[in-house]
């Protein structure tokens, strides 16, 4: 791991497409986590409610880091804060010091979340090649050279999505929430298309990430990429990945909270 970086207890909050999480950060330990889906943001005392319990716990929490790809909650989210937290607030994006060199075409388009976790890759792996994954609402692929260039990654429907689609572009087929099978292949229109779905999608990402090792073995001379998942969707799949190295369900909140400290002193 790279040299530490000083640390104090800090609330992140991670909006995601789906869900949004409030999370105490102790450095990179995690000591509470709240979560609530980012469609409720707007009710009215979810929030509130949310805050006063963690302010109530750490009288000391001041500092606040937002790392979000839904713009609107982004908002709601500032107002409740600026009404309860005195302290510093740190929203991730591309225009911070980063510890990697993005090298993208529009990068005000390269998502909160991707943004911290290429950090939290560059934090544990400062020396090597990583693929990053983030299997959730949208799979995203992600991949660093050992020297901390960006060097390009992928994008595609998560696991949800891929069932939602299904649903909402034909006639008949019904929407199926996706789980584990223990079989592979389907004995009803439900287990086919779940089956489908999962198993299609954990192939998926062994052949890309095969194919993404010899392209950057034989492309940029690196050794095998270390590979980390994180996402919603994660859990399902990450036992499954031969290649895995690391899977950490909290790599977005703590890479954002390693991006708060490394650009705290330019924030005075």
């Amino acid at each position: 791991m790279s040299a530490s970086v000083p640390v104090s207890l800090l609330l992140v909050v991670e909006i995601g497409n789906t869900t949004t999480s409030f999370v105490v950060l102790d450095g990179d330990e995690c000591l509470v986590v709240k979560s609530l889906l980012t469609a409720a943001l707007d009710e009215a005392g979810l929030v509130s409610g949310i805050f006063s319990e963690l302010r109530g716990a750490f009288k000391e929490l001041k500092d606040v880091v937002v790392c979000s790809v839904v713009p609107a909650a982004t908002r709601v989210i500032q107002r409740h804060l600026q009404k309860r937290l005195a302290g510093l607030f740190f929203s991730v994006t591309s225009s911070i010091t980063l510890p990697f060199t993005l090298d993208y075409d529009i990068p005000e388009s390269f998502g909160a979340d991707r943004l911290a976790l290429c950090a939290l890759s560059r934090y544990r792996y400062p020396d090597r090649a990583v693929i990053a994954l983030d299997i959730g609402t949208a799979l995203t692929f992600d991949v660093l050279g050992s020297n901390g260039d960006y060097l390009g990654g992928l994008i595609m429907p998560g696991l949800e999505m891929r069932s939602r689609a299904l649903h909402e572009r034909t006639a008949q087929l019904p929407l199926v929430g996706i789980e584990r099978s223990a079989t592979l292949i389907g004995r009803s229109t439900k287990e086919c298309i779940m089956n489908g779905i999962f198993w299609g999608c954990v192939s998926e990402i062994e052949g890309l990430i095969s194919k993404i090792e010899r392209h950057v073995q034989e492309t940029y001379g690196e050794e095998r990429p270390v590979v980390i998942a994180t996402g919603g969707s994660a859990p399902l799949i990450a036992g499954l990945l031969d290649s895995l190295t690391l899977h950490d369900e909290y790599a977005v909140i703590r890479g954002a909270g390693y991006l708060f400290r490394l650009n705290r002193p330019t924030l005075f």
